[in-house]
């Protein structure tokens, strides 16, 4: 009999986690506890001191909790996952457990707004530097290491540009120089790009978007490759406090149960408006990298499995065109976040982005012009009308 960690993603999704419970429950109950009681004086002394294994208090260690963490390391290939109280919480404590005063960061310039904004606004207040470049060029990479460096963080595809890293490239020239490669694999999911299996350290995760899948939860994930690092990590996250409760765990695993069927018609639609967005005449570009006009489509077929839901666009009249075609659309909602049921449309350099400084926007290539489009899981047809009748109109 194969143990979870050797089926396919589409068995691990709908089982990995899962235990044998009381009162045969198919489903991890919800421990909705802040505390738990010992069976006596010396058995609460035991568990804090780590001689016996058990539960003290839901922000060290919860039953739900753990269930969701197990799941995603098991999706992931990973030794342990740690859940998060939301995206940023995740990227607060893999930065907090790795650096130091006077440690250099090397991230993608082509990154989440807040990532940005919290290296070098918050960690660059405490002696931490980042150089932010283009990641798709591991030469660039290379160029920017310093002896000090100890993490290369990466999104790939990069938010909201969607260039594509060479992980394996990425993973060399961190590992050269001593540094832990960092990898926010939110846009593609464990279905469509397993970054452990081509050299990285620490995968992130923002549950929010793909894993849970309907726009109902805020929460995060850190997932390690080396089980050595996890105490580090374990404690970093209890002493800052930033993680995520027992409900919100429950609806994260149920929702990664459908992940796979969920990225199966996320890539199928998404590949439909792409194409449709690349022929029309009002629209200038279109980036995805399911197409064959994107610059890295070779890349993206060798390290993805799908070309995944995310697509951005700019329209030919410029700014003002893609805020009508936003304002528009009837089926695609104008709302930040991605990866849900429900298709989005937003604009980064005033929302998502926004934080960012137009200097640091232009530098990563997010234009104001740029419209980024997260494609959901409703008739694809449909989806096409919608942008149809709103490019009519602008």
């Amino acid at each position: 009999m194969k143990s979870i960690e050797e089926c396919k993603k589409e068995t691990q999704a709908v089982h990995a986690g899962i235990d044998e419970y009381e009162f045969g429950s198919v489903v991890p109950p919800i421990y909705q506890t802040s505390t738990f009681r010992f069976k006596d004086v010396d058995h609460g002394a035991r568990l804090f001191r780590g001689d016996e294994d058990g539960y003290i208090y839901t922000r060290m260690r919860n039953p739900t909790v753990e269930a969701m963490e197990k799941a995603i390391a098991v999706l992931e290939g990973g030794s342990h996952a740690l859940g998060c109280g939301s995206g940023m919480a995740a990227v607060n404590t893999v930065l907090t457990a790795l650096l130091s005063k006077n440690d250099h960061v090397v991230c993608s310039e082509s990154v989440y707004g807040p990532t940005t904004t919290l290296l070098s606004g918050v960690f660059g207040k405490f002696g931490v530097r980042t150089d932010f470049v283009d990641t798709s060029n591991s030469d660039l990479i290379r160029s920017a290491m310093k002896p000090e460096t100890k993490v290369v963080y990466i999104e790939t595809p990069g938010n909201p540009t969607m260039v594509v890293t060479n992980i394996k490239e990425a993973a060399a020239i961190a590992h050269k120089q001593g540094a832990y490669l960092v990898i926010d694999n939110t846009f593609m999911s464990p279905i469509l790009q397993n970054p452990f299996e081509m050299g990285a350290d620490v995968i992130i995760h923002s549950l929010t978007k793909f894993l849970n899948g309907h726009a109902d939860v805020v929460a995060g994930a850190v997932v390690l490759k080396d089980p050595n690092l996890y105490p580090q990590f374990r404690k970093t996250l209890n002493q800052i406090g930033g993680v995520i409760d027992p409900f919100n765990s429950f609806l994260v695993h149920r929702g990664i149960k459908t992940l796979d069927v969920r990225i199966e018609r996320h890539n199928k639609n998404a590949m439909k408006v792409a194409k449709f967005l690349e022929n029309h005449p009002k629209v200038s570009w279109v980036r995805y990298p399911g197409l064959e006009s994107f610059p890295q489509y070779d890349l993206a077929r060798q390290q993805m499995k799908g070309p995944g839901a995310m697509i951005t666009c700019e329209l030919s009249g410029g700014l003002n065109a893609g805020k009508c075609l936003m304002n528009s659309l009837r089926i695609f909602q104008l709302a930040v976040s991605l990866g849900g049921v429900e298709s989005l449309v937003q604009h980064p350099a005033s929302m998502t982005h926004a934080s960012m400084d137009k200097k640091q926007r232009e530098k990563a290539k997010i234009t104001d012009g740029l419209v980024r489009l997260s494609v959901g899981i409703e008739n694809a047809e449909e989806l096409v009308e919608d942008l149809e009748q709103a490019l009519k109109l602008c």
